[in-house]
């Protein structure tokens, strides 16, 4: 009885690099390929339509980026980056990434490649745990970040940061609060203070982060209890290490 052949996505931007990979793959009577696709919003849809065993990811895409992508997957398939990123990352992909393809590559570093991927196709539990540790990883690299990227139902909504009002904690996720909506993300409240600039967003509470723009002044509640009054006459509990960080920055 003849094996099914194993299913594979390619993700990226790039027409040229997208050509590259299908060529490589043509070698590979095992492999067909279901779909390509040029951004992460399509292939997200493509992913979860046609489940594919094996995706070939670039990093570095409009709309979303590669890991904002793992992020939004319920049940990621074997993932294969493709990267031209920087020595930081590369690091990480070696002790925890599935594979990486470094552009350019070549066919027999790509065969290397492919052949890890079969070996996580066996165990999946594994491509998971390394998949966790790898976004672990990348939320420890201490950048500002522009943006934040939502899944909500089956829509993906992106969220600049000039529209976040506050976030809040809650258990697991935090709850991102806009003029518009709410909408829950699955991050800590740890990484949101890492990564947003501190002189937009301040962490007031352990359960509050709140953009310096949207407070219009503090107001003591009883002795040394004080708590935040936004814009909109909203009011958020202020700590003692919160009311520090506002006394100085309101300086």
């Amino acid at each position: 009885m003849m094996k099914n052949k194993t299913t594979v996505i390619i993700i990226d931007d790039e027409t040229l690099a997208r050509e590259l990979i299908k060529k490589f793959l043509s070698r590979h009577e095992n492999i067909q390929v279901i779909s390509e696709c040029s951004n992460g919003f399509d292939a997200i849809k493509r992913i979860n339509e046609l489940k594919p065993e094996i995706i070939f990811l670039d990093i570095q895409m409009p709309k979303i980026n590669g890991f904002e992508m793992i992020e939004l997957l319920e049940n990621p398939p074997v993932i294969i980056f493709t990267t031209a990123y920087d020595q930081y990352a590369l690091k990480a992909f070696e002790v925890n990434a599935v594979d990486y393809l470094l552009k350019p590559y070549s066919q027999e570093r790509f065969d290397e490649s492919l052949q890890k991927a079969f070996l996580f196709l066996e165990n999946k539990s594994l491509q998971e745990n390394k998949l966790k540790e790898l976004v672990k990883l990348h939320d420890q690299k201490i950048d500002f970040i522009e943006r934040v990227v939502v899944k909500e139902g089956q829509n993906i909504s992106i969220i600049p940061l000039e529209n976040i009002r506050w976030i809040e904690a809650q258990d697991d996720y935090v709850m991102i609060h806009t003029q518009q909506k709410k909408s829950l993300k699955q991050k800590t409240m740890k990484y949101f203070e890492e990564h947003l600039n501190p002189k937009e967003f301040v962490r007031i509470h352990r359960s509050y982060i709140v953009a310096v723009k949207e407070i219009k002044k503090i107001e003591l509640l009883e002795k040394e209890t004080y708590h935040v009054v936004l814009e909109d006459k909203k009011t958020l509990p202020l700590s003692r290490s919160g009311y520090s960080k506002l006394k100085e920055m309101l300086k």
